[in-house]
């Protein structure tokens, strides 16, 4: 018997989505990485910006979606090296690495709402984590190094 994909112990694609759903509000009333931030970028993003958020859900949920083993694939708007990354989409944002961690907490706490047994959260946690270097790419700190 083969072994289900993270994307199946997931749910699938709805759970998924409603996941992104109530991680993605939460990113937006955030007080670091939301519309509190002291990053000028991120602050107008969520403050400006927010008619693109209902396209970013569905950005979100494929990407998941493809990082999890689903019949899904993810194409970004602004491609960057490879398929799933995330550099190009996010340099002009200038993230840094806090900021970053305040959104992997978000996701955290949107994992743990639905109930997502731990196993599956860690997994969901690590690809995103796996990406921090390209998502803070262009924030002033790399710039510095």
């Amino acid at each position: 018997m083969q072994e289900q994909s993270l994307y199946e112990r997931l749910g699938g694609v709805f759970a998924i989505a409603a996941v992104v759903d109530h991680f993605s509000e939460a990113v937006v009333r955030n007080r670091v990485a939301g519309q509190g931030s002291a990053n000028p970028q991120l602050r107008e993003w969520h403050t400006q910006q927010l008619a693109r958020l209902p396209g970013l859900k569905w950005m979100r949920t494929l990407w998941v979606c493809d990082v999890a083993g689903g019949p899904f694939s993810y194409a970004g708007t602004k491609p960057g090296h490879e398929q799933l990354s995330l550099e190009e989409a996010h340099r002009a944002l200038r993230i840094a690495p806090e900021e970053f961690d305040a959104v992997a907490g978000e996701l955290a706490k949107s994992l743990d709402h639905f109930g997502v047994p731990e196993p599956e959260k860690q997994q969901v946690l690590a690809a995103f984590a796996a990406h921090k270097g390209e998502v803070t790419e262009g924030s002033p700190a790399a710039s510095a190094s």
